[in-house]
C-alpha cells in the first residue's frame, strides 16, 4: 500500500516534470520505471504518438533499506519518413484550366507563378505584353476543392477557379503555391517598419494571416500552458505539505525502537517529494515570469506599429485598387461595383474582368445601370463635414447597450423530417390560381406563420435605432433603406412556406426589456389575406405596415407580390418615412434544388422633407457579370440632388458612401446616359448575422426564428404559438399535422358563412354575392393616413393592457 501511495505521488511528478513541463507531452504510451524496496512498479505516462522514450536512471540516495531513484526522460521523435516535398524555384509555370462562366465553362490558360504572385495570360505568346489578372499569394486562401479541382482567392474581387489535367499536376501546384505563399509572408514580415524579429509561419491552406499572428498565439498557448503547470505544481504542493506535516506530527509521538527507521524513512520520502515539487513550482514561476516580461513590450510595441502601418496601407491600397478598376470599367461601359461584393456565389464563378474580348456580347443581355461610382478626389477626405463624421460615430449618441435578457431563449428546435412529396402532382392543377386558395399540406410549409414571418423584419432593428440618432435627414434615410433591404436577408434559403393565419390570429413579439421594442400582428382580412403589424420602440422610433400577398404559380416558378405599404416614424424628428416590399419568386417548381431571388424597385419616401431613396433590386441572370443578390440605391433630397449612394446585396451586407461630386457619362447599352458619382470611401451600415448551428436540418431558421413559436405563458388565445397544426409540424407530427390544418380551415370556413348569412339579415335588400364580410379586427382599425394619404390598418390600443390584466374575453375562438 506504501508502494502504490509512493507510485501514485510520483506519477504526478514525472506527469509534471516531463509531461507538462515545456514539451506538452500528452498522447501515447511509454513505460517508465519507478524502484522502491527492491521492488519495480511499471507506470504509464503520456507522451504524443509517434514518439518513443530513452529513459536514463540516476541515483538520488538510498533510505533504509529501499532505494529512490530519479528519472530523467527525453523524448525521441520517431514519425514515419514524410514523402520528399518539392521544391520548385522561384518562378513556376504551366498550364491550367480556369473557370470563366456557365457559357463557356472551364478554359485552358498559361499560368506563371513568380515572387509571391499568380498571373495568367490566354498563351505563352501573350506573356510579353497582356496580363489578364494577378494574385498577390501574401494574402490569399489556397482551398482544395477534389482531386484535380482547387481555388485561390484574395478575399476581393479576385477569385480564380482553377482545375489541373490530374491530380498528382495539381498537387505539383498546390505544393509551389504554398511555398511561394510562405516565402512571401515571410518576406512581407521582414520588411515591416517594426524592427523585431519576427520567425515566418507558412500559413496552412485555406487560411490567411501573417507571422506575429502566429507567434502571439503560439506564445499565447504557451503561456497557458505554464498557467497550468502552476495550478497543478499548487495542488501537488499543497497535497505532499499536508502529508509531509502528518508525518512529522507521527514521528513526534512514538518511542525510540523498531518503528523509528520506517517512519522516518518514509518522513524523508515525502520531504524528497515535497522538495522535487517545490523545485518544479519555482521553475514554473520561473519560466512564466520570464515568458511574461520578454514578450509584454514587444507585444505592445509590434500590436501599436501593426495598427498603424495596416490602416495606413489598407487605406492606399484600397483607394488605388478602386480608383484603377472604376475607371477602367467606366472607360468600358460596365457596371461597377466595389471590389467587396465580387464574391463567386449562385451567378458564377470567375472575376468580373475575365475574358473580356470573348464576352463583349454579354453587356447586351444586361439590364443598363444608372450609375457609376468612382472614388473622389483626395482632397475631399479632408473636408469630412459634422455630418459625415456623425455617420460613422456620434459622440453624442453612443451605441446602445446590450441589456441582459430576462430570460433564456431557446435555440434549437426538432430536425426537420425527410417527408417524400411529389410536388408536381398537387401543383399541376393549380397553374394560374391564387396561392392563399389552394389547399397545401404542412410537408410544404415551414413551423411558422405569415405573421411571425412579418416580425422577422425587426431582426436588425438596431439599424432603426441608429436612424433615430441621426441628426440629418439624409443620414436617416441611409439607414432606413438599409433596414429595408435587410428584412430580405432570412429568405435567401427559406423555401418553406409560411402557414396563412387564420382570420383574427394574432403574434406578439415582447422584447421590451431585452432589445427596447415590442411588436403585435393580426390578421385582419381572410379573402384578400392581409396582415397589419405595429412595432415601438423606446429608443424613439415606430414601425407599422399592412401586408396583403398576391401570387401567381407559373408552372417553373411562383411569383409572390406583396401589396400595402410600411411606414417608419421618428419621434423627435417626426420623419414620417414610407415604401413598398419587391417581388419574391420561388425557383426550379417542377425539377431542380428551389432557389429564392428578390427582383424589383423601391422607393423609401421621406414626407416630412421630401428626401426619397430609390433602391434597384437587380434580378438574377445567369449572364450577367454582376454579383447576384446586388441592390443599389440613391439618396437624393427634395430638388433631386444625390448626396448618397448605397450598394451591397439583400442576403449579405449594405455599404453607403458619401457623394462629393457627380457628372454624366458615357452612354451605356441601349443609348441611355449614366450618372458618374464620385464618393468617397464605402463604410458598412448592414450586415447579415451568421445562421445558428445547424440551420439545414432546422428550416435555415435564423436566431430570432427559432424563438418564434417558443411557447410563452401570458400570450392571447388568438396567438399563433397556440395554433395546435403548427406546433405539431414543429414537433416532427406532421400526418396529425395535416388533419389539424384540415379542421381549423374548414371552422373557418364554417365562421365566415355564418359572418355571411348575419349580413344578409342586416341588409334590407341584399343582392347575391355582394355583401361584405362584415369582420371588424379588434386590436387594429382602418384609417386613412393623412401624410401619406394611404389607407392601412393601424394599431388602436389595448393589447399590452389586455396582456397585463390577463383579461381575454373579447377574443375569438379560432383555435
Amino acid at each position: 500500500m506504501q508502494s502504490s501511495a509512493r507510485l501514485s505521488s510520483l506519477l504526478h511528478i514525472v506527469s509534471l516534470l516531463c509531461v507538462k513541463g515545456g514539451n506538452g507531452l500528452d498522447s501515447s504510451w511509454i513505460k517508465t520505471v519507478f524502484e522502491s524496496g527492491g521492488q519495480s512498479f511499471y507506470v504509464s505516462v503520456p507522451f504524443p504518438r509517434g514518439k518513443r522514450n530513452k529513459q536514463s536512471i540516476s541515483r538520488v540516495g538510498g533510505v533504509g533499506g529501499g532505494t529512490l531513484f530519479r528519472l530523467k526522460l527525453q523524448a525521441a521523435v520517431m514519425s514515419e519518413p514524410k514523402p520528399p516535398t518539392p521544391t520548385p524555384g522561384d518562378t513556376y509555370k504551366g498550364w491550367l484550366f480556369k473557370w470563366t462562366n456557365y457559357i463557356k465553362g472551364y478554359q485552358r490558360r498559361w499560368f506563371v507563378l513568380s515572387n509571391g504572385l499568380l498571373s495568367y495570360y490566354r498563351t505563352q505568346a501573350e506573356m510579353g505584353h497582356t496580363c489578364r489578372g494577378t494574385i498577390n499569394l501574401a494574402t490569399a486562401n489556397i482551398a482544395v476543392e477534389d482531386s484535380c479541382n482547387f481555388v485561390i482567392s484574395n478575399g476581393g474581387a479576385q477569385t480564380y477557379h482553377l482545375k489541373a489535367s490530374s491530380e498528382v499536376e495539381r498537387q505539383r501546384w498546390i505544393t509551389a503555391l504554398e511555398l511561394a505563399k510562405a516565402k512571401a509572408v515571410r518576406m512581407q514580415a521582414e520588411s515591416d517598419d517594426s524592427g523585431d524579429e519576427c520567425p515566418a509561419a507558412p500559413a496552412s491552406s485555406g487560411q490567411g494571416g501573417g507571422c506575429r499572428n502566429s507567434e502571439v498565439q503560439s506564445t499565447l498557448r504557451t503561456l497557458s500552458s505554464k498557467v497550468e503547470d502552476l495550478t497543478t505544481c499548487n495542488d501537488l504542493i499543497v497535497k505532499h505539505g499536508s502529508a509531509l506535516q502528518r508525518s512529522l506530527s507521527e514521528l513526534e509521538g512514538i518511542r525510540v525502537g523498531a518503528d523509528m527507521g520506517e517512519k522516518i524513512r518514509q518522513v524523508t520520502e515525502r520531504a524528497t517529494l515535497f522538495r522535487i515539487t517545490s523545485n518544479a513550482m519555482i521553475n514554473a514561476c520561473r519560466d512564466f515570469l520570464s515568458l511574461a516580461q520578454n514578450h509584454s513590450k514587444r507585444w505592445q510595441k509590434a500590436l501599436q506599429t501593426e495598427r498603424d502601418q495596416r490602416i495606413r496601407l489598407e487605406e492606399t491600397l484600397e483607394q488605388l485598387a478602386k480608383q484603377h478598376n472604376h475607371l477602367e470599367r467606366a472607360f468600358r461601359g460596365a457596371t461597377v461595383l466595389p471590389p467587396s461584393f465580387s464574391n463567386p456565389t449562385l451567378g458564377s464563378k470567375g472575376d468580373a474582368s475575365d475574358e473580356d474580348d470573348d464576352n463583349e456580347f454579354f453587356d447586351a443581355m444586361e439590364d443598363p445601370a444608372e450609375f457609376i461610382t468612382v472614388p473622389a478626389d483626395p482632397k475631399y477626405h479632408r473636408l469630412l463635414t459634422f455630418d459625415e463624421l456623425s455617420l460613422a460615430s456620434n459622440p453624442e449618441s453612443p451605441q446602445p447597450l446590450e441589456l441582459e435578457p430576462v430570460r433564456q431563449r431557446r435555440t434549437r428546435i426538432p430536425d426537420k423530417p425527410n417527408y417524400y412529396l411529389n410536388l408536381w402532382s398537387i401543383m399541376k392543377n393549380c397553374i394560374g390560381k391564387e396561392l392563399s386558395k389552394i389547399p397545401m399540406p404542412v410537408n410544404f410549409n415551414e413551423p411558422l406563420s405569415m405573421l411571425q414571418r412579418l416580425s422577422e423584419d425587426l431582426e436588425y432593428y438596431e439599424i432603426l435605432d441608429k436612424a433615430a440618432k441621426c441628426q440629418n435627414s439624409l443620414e436617416q434615410m441611409c439607414y432606413v433603406a438599409a433596414f429595408t433591404v435587410s428584412s430580405y436577408s432570412t429568405t435567401v434559403h427559406r423555401t418553406g412556406k409560411p402557414f396563412n393565419p387564420l382570420l383574427g390570429e394574432t403574434f406578439e413579439l415582447d422584447r421590451l426589456r431585452e432589445c427596447g421594442y415590442r411588436s403585435l400582428c393580426e390578421q385582419v382580412s381572410h379573402h384578400p389575406p392581409a396582415a397589419a403589424h405595429h412595432a415601438i420602440s423606446e429608443k424613439g422610433w415606430t414601425l407599422r405596415q399592412e401586408i396583403a400577398l398576391a401570387s401567381k404559380f407559373r408552372g417553373k416558378y411562383l411569383s409572390i407580390m406583396p401589396l400595402g405599404s410600411i411606414q417608419c416614424l421618428f419621434d423627435k424628428s417626426n420623419n414620417h418615412y414610407s415604401w413598398k416590399k419587391v417581388t419574391t419568386t420561388v425557383h426550379n417548381i417542377i425539377v431542380g434544388k428551389l432557389w429564392i431571388d428578390q427582383s424589383g424597385e423601391i422607393d423609401v419616401v421621406n414626407h416630412k422633407t421630401g428626401d426619397r431613396c430609390h433602391l434597384k433590386f437587380a434580378p438574377y441572370s445567369y449572364f450577367s457579370r454582376d454579383v447576384p443578390r446586388k441592390v443599389t440605391g440613391v439618396v437624393t433630397d427634395k430638388d433631386g440632388k444625390a448626396h448618397y449612394v448605397l450598394s451591397g446585396t439583400w442576403d449579405e451586407k449594405m455599404e453607403f458612401s458619401r457623394i462629393m461630386q457627380s457628372s454624366k457619362g458615357e452612354n451605356g447599352t441601349e443609348g441611355k446616359q449614366r450618372t458618374v458619382y464620385q464618393t468617397l470611401k464605402a463604410k458598412e451600415i448592414w450586415r447579415k448575422n451568421p445562421l445558428p448551428e445547424g440551420a439545414e436540418t432546422m428550416y435555415f431558421f435564423s436566431t430570432l426564428a427559432l424563438t418564434l413559436n417558443e411557447p410563452e405563458d401570458g400570450v392571447a388565445p388568438t396567438d399563433s404559438r397556440r395554433r395546435p397544426d403548427q406546433r405539431l409540424m414543429e414537433d416532427g407530427r406532421w400526418d396529425e399535422a395535416n388533419a389539424e390544418k384540415q379542421r381549423l380551415e374548414e371552422k373557418q370556413r364554417t365562421a365566415r358563412r355564418e359572418r355571411e348569412r348575419e349580413a344578409v339579415k342586416a341588409a334590407s335588400s341584399p343582392e347575391e354575392g355582394a355583401h361584405p364580410e362584415n369582420y371588424q379586427a379588434l386590436w387594429f382599425e382602418k384609417i386613412d393616413d393623412p401624410v401619406s394619404g394611404e389607407t392601412l390598418h393601424v394599431y388602436k390600443g389595448g393589447y399590452w393592457e389586455a396582456k397585463d390584466q390577463g383579461s381575454w374575453d373579447m377574443c375569438p375562438d379560432i383555435f
